[in-house]
């Protein structure tokens, strides 16, 4: 796996773009604010915020499960993402709740509690998620002139 992963988005109309995952065999997804900004013809990114965090945490635990030898019948996961406002007033997810249901029919008890003890932490998701992720941002017209550069704090 590369240290580093480059997604593009290409805006069609009002709120609306199409996110390019930089791979022929990930096909490109549509996302769209809710109304009344966007029309809601797709998850906004709020939701996939919860989606990431959500599959991230699922997939860990599946991966565990396999390694461990115990048998994955299925897996559900729901994830409830609440917004607040902060001091300014800006909107902000506050939380997401995440439920994962396991079918994991005949497994060894020990098995599962070692697997349950440590597959949050192979989360690279939610990991960085909690721990805050540096976001470096620069605006540049067409002629590639810098409008706006934001980068992340400097170390030390």
């Amino acid at each position: 796996m590369s240290d580093t992963f480059e997604i593009h988005l290409d805006r069609i109309d009002g709120y609306r773009f199409r996110v390019d995952f930089g791979s022929p065999e990930i096909a490109p997804l549509l996302v769209d604010e809710p109304p009344p900004l966007g029309a809601g013809s797709g998850p906004n990114p709020a939701r996939l915020l919860g989606a990431a965090v959500g599959n991230c945490l699922s997939s860990s635990l599946v991966f565990c499960l396999g390694k461990t030898r115990v048998e994955v019948a299925g897996v559900e996961t729901a994830v409830v993402g609440k917004y607040r406002r902060n001091e300014r007033g800006r909107l902000r997810v506050a939380s997401l709740d995440v439920a994962v249901e396991i079918d994991v029919p005949g497994s060894e008890p020990a098995k599962l509690r070692k697997c349950l003890a440590m597959f949050e932490d192979y989360c690279v998701v939610t990991a960085s998620v909690r721990k805050g992720i540096e976001v470096a941002v620069t605006v540049k017209d067409t002629s590639g002139n810098v409008l706006f550069d934001h980068p992340p704090p400097q170390p030390g």
